[in-house]
């Protein structure tokens, strides 16, 4: 099998990596033809993943058009909000029945559509084509072959059993399901959790409240995904649980970074600044996160208090006061 990872991110690197170290033939495509080279040149990827070697069967393009050609798997690692505009670039010269896989975890701002539903649309392609990738799955872990799980949804289980086998490798174990929905929506929703958490910790908080702002942030992205046709299981597993308590209590996380900057007191424009332009999708997603949970009708306050912090001037410590103060009532 033939595969091309669009975008030499992080992740988009690791993946690449994983595929290969799993017997893959695999192609990165990096947006600047000076990062491919010095991937090809030095088998490494400095900007991105520092310090860590790259197999060297990856090959690596700025040519999108060449490194797509004859791909029978299509993996797309950029950031979720860039998705559409890219994709419309790239859909023509994606074959037939090729196999979309997203390792993106956002929600499109204005539509509120999930990543497999932008590539479904954009690509023309069904449903049964496009695989969602999601679980604890931290780069720079996972480059360095640390042991991990992760889960990869298609409503084809068959063609989710193909990306399995594409990427099975002793330090990566993939499991599969078809709940595209809830693993997509644990994926996107635990970067808002993760901004949160960094928020209170920021704030000198220690581990009761990160754990209970973990544990609430759950229950509203089960509530979220009963109303949009998940499984609940979903949330229990490696996609739900297990990527929110990555996210959340890693300081290899972005967005749990991010958030502690902004809990420290720093601007969005000046924690921006601070992660050297990498994107924390939590600040962009939870403006869609929340406009979907309002038109199902569905109570996410932590959602609600970190888009007030991200994009209404709020500070985190009133954001803080407001989810303290909320009526009592069972759990």
């Amino acid at each position: 099998m033939r595969a091309v990872v669009l975008g030499a991110g992080s992740w988009g690197t690791t993946f690449a990596k994983v595929l290969v170290d799993a017997g893959t033939e695999t192609t990165i495509w990096a947006r600047r033809a000076e990062l491919a080279e010095v991937i090809c040149c030095t088998r490494t990827n400095p900007e991105y993943l520092p310090g860590v070697e790259l197999p060297a069967g990856l090959s690596a393009t700025a040519d999108a058009r060449s490194a797509i050609a004859g791909a029978e798997l299509v993996v797309l690692a950029i950031p979720a909000q860039s998705l559409r505009a890219n994709l419309a670039g790239w859909a023509a010269d994606i074959g037939a029945d090729a196999t979309l896989v997203s390792l993106m975890k956002g929600i499109e701002v204005g539509s509120t559509k999930r990543m497999s539903e932008v590539i479904a649309e954009v690509a023309h392609a069904g449903a049964d084509r496009v695989a969602v990738l999601s679980g604890p799955n931290l780069a720079p872990e996972i480059a360095l072959g640390q042991p991990t799980a992760t889960v990869i949804a298609c409503t084809d289980a068959a063609r989710a059993e193909l990306v399995q086998r594409a990427c099975a490798t002793p330090y990566f174990r993939p499991y599969t399901n078809t709940d595209v929905i809830g693993t997509e929506l644990g994926g996107a929703v635990k970067n808002v959790m993760a901004l949160a958490c960094g928020m209170a910790v920021g704030m000198g908080f220690g581990d009761n409240t990160v754990a209970s702002l973990i544990t609430r942030g759950l229950a509203e992205t089960s509530r979220l995904g009963t109303a949009l046709g998940a499984d609940q299981a979903t949330f229990a597993g490696l996609a739900g649980l297990g990527d929110l308590v990555a996210t959340c209590a890693s300081p290899l996380s972005r967005n749990r970074t991010f958030g502690e900057r902004l809990g420290r007191g720093e601007s969005l424009a000046e924690a921006q600044a601070a992660t050297h332009g990498q994107v924390a999708e939590g600040v962009k997603s939870c403006i869609a996160i929340l406009a979907l949970a309002d038109r199902y009708g569905v109570d996410v306050p932590l959602v609600r208090e970190v888009e007030s912090v991200c994009h209404r001037g709020s500070s985190p410590q009133h954001a803080m006061r407001r989810l303290m103060s909320r009526s009592t009532k069972s759990e």
